[in-house]
């Protein structure tokens, strides 16, 4: 095998990644609830994001608590409830597959490679992890929030290659590019390739801290299957 793992990242590469303008409405729709001004709850939602993906903002409830507290609106528990809900419901339909994915993991899996998952993502995430269709197709899935580092943080690229026993070298690294993903997996000496569909190639899609890579690239996740064999 050229390879002997194949570890993915989640948004943007096995699922679609969120459009900003969706995104932010639904943002909106949680700071009406709460009565808060959503320009500026907007704001300090993506402003934490650090802090949401490293697990310091452990849920949603409290990621809302806080820019809440920062803004000096108060709420009762049924507002913060509601909110919290409209965030969580909004995270469980974005982890829906996109068409290849499932071929391509069973056909990774039936095949004997081990299946790695490495995502920046707030609690939400791990939490309807069990009922995705994706998470038997997972040998290893790592969560920022869980680890309690992000990429492109080294040590978290290790926990995934530590869990699947496999060496950097032996291991492809697929995904969008969001938080300088890439070149962290290669500083620790995986192999990395971009990951950009179709109809991605917008100013809507939602990436953070994207970076510009010069590397290979590939435009669907059935051209993994060409790059293992």
């Amino acid at each position: 095998m050229k390879y002997s793992a194949i570890i993915f990242d989640l948004f943007g590469t096995l699922i679609d990644t969120s459009s900003r303008a969706e995104y932010e409405r639904v943002l909106g729709e949680m700071a009406d609830v709460l009565g808060a001004p959503r320009e500026d709850f907007t704001k300090l939602w993506f402003d934490t994001f650090n802090l949401r993906t490293t697990g310091v903002l452990i849920s949603p409830e409290g990621n809302i608590d806080y820019i809440c507290r920062q803004l000096g609106v108060s709420f009762m528990d049924a507002q913060l409830k509601r909110a919290s809900r409209i965030r969580f419901n909004f995270t469980v339909d974005s982890l829906k597959p996109r068409p290849d994915a499932l071929e391509t993991l069973g056909f990774l899996r039936a095949n004997g490679y081990k299946v790695g998952l490495i995502s920046d993502c707030s609690t939400e995430v791990p939490t309807a992890w069990k009922d995705t269709l994706l998470a038997p197709l997972i040998d290893v899935p790592v969560f920022s929030c869980v680890a309690g580092v992000k990429k492109p943080d080294p040590r978290i690229y290790l926990m995934a290659l530590e869990q699947l026993n496999v060496k950097p070298q032996d291991c492809l690294y697929v995904g969008d590019g969001s938080s300088q993903e890439l070149s962290g997996a290669q500083k620790v000496g995986m192999h990395p390739i971009l990951i950009r569909v179709p109809h991605e190639m917008n100013e809507d899609a939602y990436r953070i801290d994207e970076e510009e890579w010069q590397g290979p690239a590939i435009s669907s996740l059935r051209e993994v299957l060409k790059l293992v064999q």
